[in-house]
């Protein structure tokens, strides 16, 4: 029964999503080849929104669900790691047409095909999870 909140969230989640079309492969497509600025208009409206939010966050105190206060750790200037991973997510993204949220979605909505797009991203978690000792961190 706890589960529950979680499980409302997703399906609503992934209502959103398939509504405003960011799971759909031709908007991504159109995205990456910035023929249209329908994507690009969703992710400025999740970035304010998160922007806004951690904000809120930090200015009221305001405390997680155990009553403890949330702490926001600084992160450290841009580095090559976050260049080369940007690359690689965007690269994954613009070739299978998804990134991770809406492979669960799509799956949901019954397009087969995107299992082997779920196997290859478990697979590449599986990689990193080996080899993150090995990686600049």
């Amino acid at each position: 029964m706890k589960a529950l909140k979680y499980i409302v969230v997703g399906f609503v989640f992934g209502i959103v999503l398939t509504k405003s079309e960011a799971v759909s492969w031709y908007r991504i497509y159109e995205m990456f080849l910035f023929q249209s600025f329908h994507m690009y208009g969703i992710i400025m409206v999740a970035v304010v929104t998160g922007v806004i939010g951690i904000q809120i966050i930090k200015r009221r105190n305001i405390k997680d669900i155990k009553g403890l206060p949330i702490e926001i750790i600084a992160k450290e200037a841009g580095s090559t790691r976050f260049w080369v991973g940007g690359i690689f997510f965007g690269l994954g993204w613009a070739l299978v047409g998804s990134c991770p949220g809406p492979i669960f979605i799509l799956l949901g909505a019954g397009f087969l095909p995107i299992i082997l797009v779920l196997f290859g991203a478990l697979f590449g978690t599986f990689l990193y999870g080996l080899m993150k000792n090995k990686l600049p961190h």
